[in-house]
């Protein structure tokens, strides 16, 4: 899946792609999946003034999750 990089001191990229939220931690590489995320959260999710503590709070809390590095 193709990320951009995002302004945050937690997180290096994100993308979104039909349902699928995947986001690049700066923490040691790190790239997560998160699945059925809706356009509005993923919206939501970069317009967060901090999208670490977005992803904390909302989106490891209500979407599955897959390590995929």
């Amino acid at each position: 899946m193709r990320r951009e990089p995002v302004s945050s001191s937690a997180i290096r990229s994100a993308g979104y792609e039909h349902g699928v939220l995947e986001i690049e931690f700066l923490n040691k590489g790190r790239i997560y999946q998160y699945r059925n995320v809706p356009p509005a959260a993923y919206a939501a999710f970069l317009e967060a003034p901090s999208k670490g503590t977005f992803v904390n709070k909302i989106i490891k809390n209500q979407y599955e999750a897959l390590r995929i590095k």
